[in-house]
């Protein structure tokens, strides 16, 4: 579905531009996504809409296929990119899990802050934004997300996420398309 409206109450969503998750290899360049980003955090704040920058420090404590990893990461990994030009006004989420709402404050600050929309972007696409979205949606948040703002360590996962999820989730757009329903919605 293409981008219709924006609430008078639209939160943005920055999903896991860290510095750990940065240096992975992604199907498009980091560089670019983290720009696009941070255009969005710069209408919404420009707009005195919400932004939430969110980092992953750690993993759900559930058992898996996936070996566990036995390096230490390195002291800046959770730090969010500098590109985003973190303001004090902006709230953080640091998540343990792929989904940004379980464990977290998330829910309660968007509520207290009476948003009715949520604009996801980061990484990766079939992880953290997806899980992220999926919950947006079933606590009933209108979902938007902006496509070209995101990127995954797996094409086809990437591909999926956008063709087969999203669609059914809520309204897709690039970061232009979001822009400009912000700025011509204030």
């Amino acid at each position: 579905m293409t981008l219709t409206a924006m609430d008078a109450r639209t939160a943005l969503l920055v999903v896991d531009l860290q510095e750990g998750i940065l240096g992975l290899p992604t199907v498009h360049p980091t560089a670019e996504i983290t720009d696009r980003a941070a255009e969005l955090a710069a209408v919404f704040r420009a707009h005195e809409l919400p932004v939430v920058l969110i980092n992953v420090a750690g993993g759900a404590p559930g058992r898996n296929e996936m070996p566990k990893s036995t390096s230490t990461p390195a002291p800046n990994w959770t730090d969010l990119a500098a590109q985003l030009k973190a303001e004090d006004s902006d709230h953080r989420v640091t998540k343990k899990t792929w989904d940004a709402f379980p464990g977290t404050d998330l829910h309660d600050y968007l509520q207290s802050h009476n948003v009715t929309q949520v604009v996801l972007v980061g990484i990766a696409t079939s992880i953290g934004v997806e899980s992220t979205a999926r919950s947006a949606y079933a606590l009933g948040y209108n979902v938007t997300l902006a496509t070209d703002a995101m990127t995954d360590m797996d094409p086809e996962a990437h591909r999926n996420s956008l063709e087969r999820v999203f669609p059914k989730l809520g309204e897709t757009g690039s970061t232009a398309e979001v822009a400009a329903l912000v700025q011509s919605s204030r």
